[in-house]
């Protein structure tokens, strides 16, 4: 098996971050991406092992569909910033819009809204993602405000962070609930379901377990879904594309544009949107980028210590 560390730039901070790193691996089936945000431990990153030997070693369910369409991400920026970010999606007509960042107001989201909304004009939706910011009481009072905003929201991604506040919310407000963190990051992803807490499910495919997994945990639920990131390279969201183009439905856009939040790219050609949708294939590293951004000595030692850890698990 061939390992190289990588460290990528991000063009905006993102979730905190002002670069992604991770361990790029190739196998008989192909490249693969293993890059567990550093908050998970080593339990929660087997799932993201899974996933990368499944990319590496067996490879992917065939296609049902030869183009995914994809939202624009625009992460807590001004108004006249995300309006940028739109305008340069790609043509992308649906924007997923963050808000609950420590520090900003009720305006600042709004402004964000605003812009965004201009910019993809008439016809273009709008969803946020609050990754679980929110209690109960803020998350009913703000929806309400930045649904006018938004001239009408598809749906809020993770208002809270609890099964239970979820339900709380969905009872409470008019906007459609997607459950995130509460399905990648639960012990019982179906609670979600038997609490009536959301209307459709966001899956992430490193988080859990791999294209396979992801399939199965769909037909469980029941629920619509959207494909989401885990902010990889192009390397590991061709699994997210793979697991798009698998599924027997697709009635959202997936988040899967995630490519243009970075610097660069590990690969010559990224995964990025064309008339706001990504076509299903699947790029391999080009060697003079990962020259380029193979990690130092220091982070190349962490990642080998982490990936011997959780494979101790297994």
């Amino acid at each position: 098996m061939t390992t190289h560390v990588y460290r990528v730039g991000l063009r905006t901070r993102f979730r905190g971050l002002t670069a992604r790193d991770g361990v790029l691996l190739r196998g008989d089936a192909g490249w693969a991406e293993f890059s567990p945000f550093w908050d998970y431990d080593d339990a929660e990153s087997l799932a993201w092992w899974r996933a990368a030997r499944e990319a590496a070693d067996v490879g992917w369910p065939a296609a049902l569909r030869e183009t995914i369409p994809v939202n624009v991400t625009v992460p807590a920026v001004d108004g006249p910033a995300a309006r940028r970010i739109v305008e340069a999606s790609g043509g992308c007509r649906t924007a997923k819009v963050k808000v609950a960042e420590p520090g900003q107001t009720e305006s600042d989201e709004i402004e964000r809204l605003e812009a965004v909304r201009d910019a993809l004009g008439p016809g273009g939706r709008i969803r946020i993602d609050a990754n679980g910011g929110w209690d109960t009481a803020t998350a009913i009072a703000r929806l309400r405000v930045l649904d006018r905003a938004a001239g009408g929201l598809e749906y809020v991604e993770q208002p809270c962070a609890s099964v239970a506040e979820l339900a709380t919310v969905r009872r409470a407000v008019d906007v459609p609930v997607a459950a995130d963190e509460s399905i990648r990051r639960a012990q019982d992803p179906l609670a979600v379901v038997r609490a009536q807490a959301a209307d459709i499910v966001v899956l992430k495919v490193a988080p859990l377990g791999g294209v396979r997994a992801c399939l199965d945990l769909a037909e469980q639920v029941g629920l619509p879904v959207v494909v989401s990131s885990a902010l990889e390279t192009s390397v590991g969201l061709a699994a997210g594309i793979a697991l798009a183009a698998a599924l027997p439905e697709l009635p959202f856009a997936c988040g899967l544009a995630t490519a243009q939040l970075l610097s660069d790219d590990v690969v010559a050609e990224p995964l990025l949107p064309v008339g706001g949708a990504i076509p299903v294939r699947r790029p391999e590293p080009d060697p003079a980028l990962l020259a380029a951004h193979r990690g130092d000595a220091d982070l190349t030692g962490r990642w080998l210590a982490r990936t011997a850890a959780v494979r101790g698990l297994l």
